[in-house]
């Protein structure tokens, strides 16, 4: 099957600004990286109008490697690895935030860079649109536009509170802007959705022959329905599920473990995910992330020559032995790859003197995962088989996908809805969308669930994954679920602060953060 990377191939130019918030002012009348110019292109051709949707979904694709850690290392069922190492982002994880931190600020300015780009990308299939091409593909487009923009900014709103929401390609106009306080933000987020979902294809991601694994109406369903469970809309979050569920386009893929690699590519599961590839081939071009950060310093992998990682990314020890108390294999067993040291840390406590049989430094795949200074385990929902890297092919996790959204994650999303007085739809209970899930698991089923269950499911089943626990904590003020393993959280620590080097940019946060600050000291007073 044909991926994006295909249609990339075909060579076409990127119709976005280079647009840098570090020093807005002086980027402005910077010229465009890769832009061409209106008089180069004729609008009218609707074949070629397919060039700038390609252009914004690269740039989402190439976003840096820093900025998913950097907003998701914050729940309690990941640890940063290497304490003392990138010191300034160990402490984010223990809730300790540094606005001069090069990677907050970079988290802020790739998301931001995008958002303006996708309405770049708009005004291009405008040009096309008026030019007589194909409106109903241009609208189409523009809505996947929308869609992107809307993904980036439930990221923003959720991690920064009160947040900028650009209404045009042009950034300068975002220095005379008002700031959009969290919940104006999600409800922003909820009708964009709304308005564009029935210009999109009704298909699943990887159904699409056009654009292989973009986004599709059902993408905009399940980021309208996160943004309603932020909103505790439950009637509209069961809804925007329900629509989902009742499409029957889903289903969850039956291997768990091959989910999270190659197999699970545009896989019926998936809703949402950052597509890369080495195009089959040993040397030459690749689009990869960069997998690196979140692997194993050190390991004796099954192919010889496969790089290691940077151990930076930890599940927590109060993760595994949660799942180990639930009697969990399947999903511990793929989230969690062991060290040596990892499970002689684990038996110190008396608890788990006697750990089960099948944790080994031994993956499935017959990687061997090697004790390394910066952690004691590392995460397997990021890590790639050495049997599964092309031949020639040798870094960490060259050729995998990034899933952000997945079916899974919509039936527990509605499981939460439901419990909390949502209407249910297609007839389907909660118990039924949480024993969908547990089965896939191996678990047994439940005959009802709670609150609880619910969350306790959604931790077991997307731990390490976009940063969904700490999201659901904070829903429901289980504060004192993040404050462990020596970590305090208190609910000043729920957003991470403006990087000050958009303070210095942006007057409308430099007001914001003033107003907090003598809001503070006033009630210190």
């Amino acid at each position: 099957m044909k991926n994006i990377f295909t249609y990339f191939a075909l060579g076409f130019g990127l119709f976005v600004g280079n647009v840098l918030f570090t020093s807005c002012e002086d980027k402005l009348d910077e010229p465009a990286e890769n832009q061409v110019t209106s008089s180069e292109i004729d609008y009218s051709q609707s074949q070629n109008m397919i060039q700038p949707i390609l252009g914004l979904y690269s740039k989402t694709y190439a976003i840096g490697w820093e900025v998913l850690p950097c907003l998701n290392v914050r729940g309690d069922d990941v640890n940063h690895g290497g304490e003392g190492d990138q010191q300034a982002f160990a402490d984010i994880d223990n809730y300790i935030y540094d606005n001069n931190f090069w990677m907050i600020n970079s988290a802020w300015e790739a998301q931001y860079r995008n958002i303006i780009t996708s309405y770049a990308t708009k005004d291009q299939l405008e040009a096309y649109k008026e030019a007589g091409a194909d409106a109903s593909k241009a609208d189409q487009y523009m809505a996947e536009s929308d869609v992107i923009k809307a993904w980036y900014l439930l990221s923003l709103v959720r991690n920064f509170n009160k947040i900028l929401i650009p209404k045009a390609s042009d950034p300068s106009l975002m220095l005379n802007q008002s700031l959009v306080s969290q919940t104006d933000g999600y409800q922003y987020i909820v009708d964009e959705m709304e308005r564009v979902e029935d210009q999109l294809p009704a298909v699943r991601p990887g159904e699409r022959t056009d654009i292989p694994g973009g986004v599709t109406r059902y993408t905009a369903l399940a980021i309208e329905m996160l943004a309603n469970l932020e909103l505790n809309n439950w009637d509209a979050a069961a809804k925007n599920a329900g629509d989902i569920i009742g499409s029957n386009k889903f289903e969850l893929m039956s291997d768990y473990y091959q989910l999270f690699k190659t197999p699970g590519k545009l896989c019926k599961e998936n809703i949402f995910e950052l597509q890369y590839s080495d195009f089959g081939t040993g040397s030459g071009d690749n689009k990869s992330h960069l997998w690196a950060f979140y692997g194993p310093q050190g390991w004796t992998p099954k192919i010889t020559g496969a790089g290691s990682g940077w151990g930076f990314w930890e599940p927590s020890e109060k993760y595994i032995k949660f799942m180990l108390d639930r009697g969990e294999k399947t999903r511990l067993q793929t989230t969690v790859l062991f060290t040596n040291r990892g499970i002689a840390d684990l038996e110190t406590d008396s608890k788990y003197a006697t750990l089960p049989s099948w944790i080994s430094n031994t993956t499935p795949s017959g990687d061997v995962i090697n004790d390394y200074a910066r952690a004691l385990f590392a995460s397997g929902k990021h890590y790639l088989p050495s049997d599964q890297l092309i031949s020639g092919r040798t870094e960490y996790g060259s050729n995998k996908n990034f899933t952000m959204i997945r079916y899974a994650e919509v039936l527990l999303s509605y499981a939460e809805a439901v419990v909390n007085g949502g209407a249910i739809q297609n007839g389907m209970s909660a118990v039924d969308a949480v024993n969908i899930v547990r089965t896939r698991a191996g678990l047994s089923k439940l005959t009802s669930v709670t609150l609880d269950d619910v969350l306790n499911e959604k931790f077991a089943e997307l731990a390490c994954e976009q940063g969904q626990r700490f999201w659901d904590l904070l829903r429901y003020k289980k504060y004192n679920e993040l404050s462990y393993d020596g970590r305090t959280f208190t609910v000043d620590k729920e957003f991470l602060p403006y990087p000050l080097k958009q303070i210095d940019s942006l007057p409308v946060l430099a007001k914001e953060v003033a107003a907090e600050t003598a809001a503070t000291q006033k009630s210190a007073q």
